[in-house]
C-alpha cells in the first residue's frame, strides 16, 4: 500500500511491476512479521552496482526504532556509532523491561558494549533526530511513519533466542548500513 501510494500506481499495476522485478531477481519479497497480509520489497544487494548513480549518504544522527527495544535497535544504534561516528539512540512503541541478553552476547562478540543499554519509549520529541529507521514490521506499521523515515524489514530474534539468531540481525543490520552509506543521496 505505501509503494501503491508513493508511486501512484493502482494495486493490480504496481503487482505487475513487482513480479517483473522479482522475475529478473532484482527484488526480493517478504511477508510481514506484524501483520501477515503486508509484504515488503527489497532490493537485492549488488543488483545495482557499478551504476554510478550518485554520491554517498552523509553521516548524521540516527533513531532505530522498534517494538521492544530489546534487540534490533539497540545493535543497530550501537553498530551506526561504530560504523558513522556519529550519535545513535533507540526507542520503541512498547520497550521490554531489559534488552534482551541474547542482544548484549552478539554486541560483545561483535566489539560493541550494551551492557548499560535500556529500553526506553519512543518520545514524539526524539522522532525529530536526521534520521529515523524503523528496524522492526510492527512498529513501522503501528506508527504509520512520515514518508521522511526509513523502514528496514528485519526479523526479531528474540523468538528464536538462538545465538545464530542474534548473529543474522547484527550481521544484516551491518549490511544494511553498509549498503544505506554507499547508496545515492538523492534516495534518502
Amino acid at each position: 500500500m505505501e509503494l501503491q501510494q508513493r508511486l501512484h500506481l493502482s494495486s493490480n499495476l504496481l503487482s505487475h511491476h513487482l513480479e517483473v522485478l522479482e522475475q529478473v531477481d532484482l527484488i526480493e519479497r517478504s511477508r510481514s512479521s506484524g501483520d501477515g497480509r503486508r509484504r515488503y520489497v527489497h532490493l537485492k544487494r549488488g543488483t545495482l552496482d557499478g551504476l554510478g548513480l550518485g554520491s554517498k549518504h552523509a553521516a548524521r544522527r540516527a533513531l532505530f526504532v522498534c517494538t521492544a527495544n530489546s534487540a534490533r535497535s539497540q545493535l543497530a544504534a550501537a553498530l551506526w556509532v561504530r560504523m558513522t561516528g556519529t550519535p545513535a539512540s533507540s526507542a520503541g512503541t512498547h520497550p521490554a523491561t531489559e534488552v534482551h541478553a541474547g542482544a548484549i552476547a552478539a554486541a560483545r562478540s561483535a566489539g560493541l558494549d550494551l551492557t548499560r543499554a535500556a529500553p526506553k519509549k519512543l518520545a514524539a520529541k526524539a522522532t525529530r533526530a536526521a534520521l529515523v529507521i524503523t528496524v522492526c514490521d510492527r512498529a513501522h506499521e503501528e506508527l504509520a511513519p512520515p514518508d521522511t523515515w526509513l523502514h528496514w524489514s528485519i526479523p526479531d530474534p528474540v523468538p528464536l533466542g538462538t545465538r545464530a539468531a542474534f548473529t543474522a540481525t547484527l550481521l544484516e543490520l551491518e549490511r544494511r548500513m553498509t549498503d544505506f552509506a554507499a547508496s545515492p543521496t538523492a534516495a534518502a
